[in-house]
């Protein structure tokens, strides 16, 4: 009967979790199951007016936290010559992805982070920029001089660099950069360089983090540089492979060396 499911207990529930875990179920999976159980529950709630307060009282599974993979950095480096092919037809274009993948490599930035900047946060070439990233959390992270020279070039060619109030980053028909044209300009990399699915916006700033974790930062300025408002995030930087911390240790953060030559 339906009015059966008001009477089912905690230890059903529980029951339930229990044989998920036993059949090895991830736990992501039984997360999702019980969300929509508890949306069932709100249904016949509001529609048939059954109740059932132990539904609430189950927590769901943790599920862990995954970091996305970093990139090769020649796999960045390489990006370049990729943008200038990709945007052969419209130069100016090519500048500006270049300079949105040099912004979230070098200064290791979100994406709305870094499509929210605006012409006059960094035409005077400011040694650190003024970040409001989740929660309105004010960080200051430093710039690199090939981080610099990647935006002046796209500043001297874009068509929209009238007004140091507008947003840095435009799209074709002068208006700001969305998220999802921003994601575009990436996976158009990883298609033409046949690179991986993990190679995303955010994987660059994945890279930016280890990069600078493998050099010997600690993790409280990391914290500070990510704009994290835990540490237990910035911490999950510490499990990441460590054949993949050698490899990029040995490479280290190629911007901070050496300034990429325009073409």
């Amino acid at each position: 009967m339906p009015a059966d499911l008001g009477k089912i207990d905690t230890i059903c529930f529980r029951a339930w979790l229990a044989d998920r875990a036993k059949r090895n179920l991830e736990h992501k999976s039984t997360a999702r199951a019980l969300s929509s159980l508890r949306g069932f529950y709100k249904f016949i709630a509001h529609k048939y007016d059954i109740q059932n307060d132990a539904i609430g009282l189950i927590s769901s599974p943790k599920v862990p936290r995954k970091l996305s993979k970093a990139i090769e950095t020649y796999e960045v480096a390489e990006m370049k010559d990729a943008i200038t092919a990709i945007d052969s037809k419209d130069p100016w274009l090519a500048s500006r992805d270049w300079a949105l993948v040099t912004l979230l490599f070098g200064c290791g930035l979100r994406i709305s982070e870094a499509l929210s900047l605006k012409v006059k946060d960094i035409i005077n070439h400011p040694d650190t920029l003024r970040i409001i990233g989740k929660g309105q959390k004010e960080r200051i992270v430093p710039v690199l001089p090939a981080v610099h020279t990647a935006i002046a070039k796209y500043l001297s060619e874009s068509p929209f660099n009238d007004d140091p109030s507008k947003p840095l980053f435009r799209s074709v028909r002068g208006l700001p950069m969305s998220a999802r044209m921003a994601e575009k300009v990436v996976e158009n990399l990883r298609t033409y360089l046949q690179l991986p699915d993990y190679v995303t916006p955010h994987a660059l700033r994945h890279t930016f983090a280890t990069a600078l974790l493998a050099g010997g930062a600690d993790l409280r300025s990391l914290q500070e540089l990510l704009g994290h408002a835990s540490l237990s995030t910035t911490q999950l930087y510490t499990k990441v492979n460590m054949a993949e911390i050698n490899n990029i240790y040995a490479h280290a953060h190629p911007f901070a060396k050496n300034t990429p030559n325009d073409k």
